[in-house]
């Protein structure tokens, strides 16, 4: 791991799109207990992340990090590929 990765965030998540340019579209799900219900609630969140050599594909566990903005959407890119 590079020591920039280090202290950036991570998420990770399914690619449920890679039908742009050096773009995937990542969802990832983040489970916690509501506050008042006490209940556990899954939330789900899609993030544009830049790829550029284009490797991951639909279906893939990915990692993304927090990164400079490449486009209005674009503000995290793929670290690596879980599978």
């Amino acid at each position: 791991m590079s020591d920039v990765a280090k202290f950036k965030r991570k998420l990770e998540g399914t690619v449920i799109s890679d039908k742009t340019a050096k773009t995937i579209v990542v969802s990832v799900t983040r489970r916690f207990k509501h506050g008042a219900y006490g209940k556990f609630v899954n939330q789900t969140k899609k993030y544009h992340a830049h790829d550029e050599a284009k490797s991951a594909k639909i279906g893939d566990k990915v990692v993304i990090i927090e990164s400079r903005p490449f486009s209005a959407l674009k503000r995290w890119e793929l670290f690596s590929i879980v599978k």
